[in-house]
């Protein structure tokens, strides 16, 4: 758990027209500052920040907060994670509490498979730009059925090629741990040889709420009768199937707006 101490360095140093001003417009009016709500479809702006309470008002939805309460809002960050996102903004070093050692080992876990993840994302995305079988196969296949470069970009989809075990070495050599990529789904032990688990496979990063890789949807390009057309990440310390929805990290601010959501099949 965060200290005390550290959560009152974060709350003395916080600046909620600065906060706010990385999502809105904001324009001076009096004491206080006005933009258009983040949360509601407006176009006269009700949305209204006061520096000297350090609080945000809208009169048009009635939502309102402080600076944490605007991160939770606007990102759907718990409080711990809008928290550490403030941390980060405002070069906090975070103290933490005494926890469990049960706790504390399950947050090195956690934070292990994020990293992984990350690096498997920026693996596959490579694979999917800069090598030939990938644009060859993988690019031309998500083009032909009319992805836009923008939107591989923007959900970040990769590819992992054919090959046994290329994933794998890659990220052996980077030294990460054999126990936590199985862990995380994407590489196989099998007679003590490890392999990858998406070969041949567009990849489907999955995002958590803060726009972290929880996990990954992996679809075989072409057919193949003898593996599942897709193979997807198997639940551990951060990726819980039934709590995950694909794309809502891209789609939170619109569903807000909106208030209104429209759940489809598969991941496209």
């Amino acid at each position: 758990m965060i200290s005390q101490d550290s959560i009152q360095q974060i709350l003395s140093r916080i600046d909620i027209v600065e906060i706010v001003g990385s999502f809105i417009k904001l324009k001076k009016r009096g004491a206080n500052y006005l933009g258009l709500c983040p949360f509601h479809n407006e176009k006269t702006p009700s949305f209204t920040v006061s520096p000297s309470k350090e609080i945000y008002k809208c009169f048009g939805c009635g939502r309102s907060g402080n600076s944490i309460g605007f991160l939770m809002e606007a990102e759907k960050y718990s409080y711990v994670e809008a928290l550490r996102w403030l941390a980060a903004k405002y070069n906090v070093e975070i103290e933490e509490s005494e926890t469990s050692p049960e706790y504390k080992q399950q947050q090195q876990v956690a934070d292990s498979l994020y990293i992984i993840n990350n690096f498997a994302q920026k693996y596959f995305s490579d694979a999917l730009f800069a090598s030939e079988e990938g644009q060859d196969i993988a690019l031309s296949y998500l083009k032909e059925r009319g992805f836009g470069e923008d939107i591989i970009h923007k959900f970040q989809l990769g590819y992992n090629a054919q090959s046994r075990d290329g994933f794998t070495k890659a990220a052996l050599a980077a030294q990460y741990s054999l126990e936590y990529l199985q862990k995380s789904g994407l590489v196989n032990v099998r007679d003590g040889s490890a392999y990858d688990n998406y070969r041949g496979r567009i990849i489907f990063p999955i995002h958590n709420q803060s726009g972290k890789v929880l996990g990954f949807g992996a679809r075989i390009i072409g057919k193949n009768d003898k593996t599942p057309k897709y193979i997807n990440t198997p639940e551990n310390e951060i990726y819980v199937k039934s709590k995950i929805l694909y794309g809502s990290y891209f789609a939170r601010q619109a569903i807000d707006k909106a208030d209104e959501c429209l759940l489809v099949e598969g991941y496209t």
